[in-house]
């Protein structure tokens, strides 16, 4: 895997990788920038966020769960002094559907963290990561 960023100007780049896509980074007009792209913690709090998303939600798929919303919420910590390094992530998956089993949810959450997702293998080796879910029950419409 390959990426790469080119610097634009000022404070702002554009991100590259294998899959062709590219995404902009800045920083706030506080430290000279113009907030105009991600900030790059962001983006390593995003991929985690993206990371355990798609494994959770193909799981719950082949678990033939009837899904009708689905979100991660990632947040982290982070020290006060420079680097200002993450120091505990807090993952909330929100699951909305027909009939979820709490059990799939609960297995699906864990395959991700103990035997799929590599964000939270790496970053689970430096900060803590708390896991929750909350499942909201929909009823069809009649």
């Amino acid at each position: 895997m390959q990426a790469s960023v080119t610097w634009i100007k000022g404070m702002s780049f554009v991100g590259t990788a294998d899959s062709g896509f590219t995404v902009n980074l800045g920083t706030d007009p506080s430290v000279g920038g113009d907030d105009d792209g991600f900030r790059p913690m962001e983006l390593m709090v995003l991929s985690l966020a993206g990371c355990t998303a798609m494994d959770v939600i193909s799981i719950l798929q082949k678990k033939r769960q009837r899904i009708t919303g689905f979100e991660v919420q990632v947040d982290a910590a982070r020290a006060e002094e420079h680097p200002k390094v993450v120091t505990a992530f807090t993952i909330r998956y929100l699951v909305r559907g027909y009939d979820i089993d709490a059990t799939a949810v609960e297995r699906a959450v864990d395959l991700s963290k103990t035997k799929y997702c590599p964000a939270q293998a790496m970053l689970g080796q430096v900060a803590p990561i708390h896991l929750a879910y909350e499942i909201v029950q929909e009823s069809p419409a009649n």
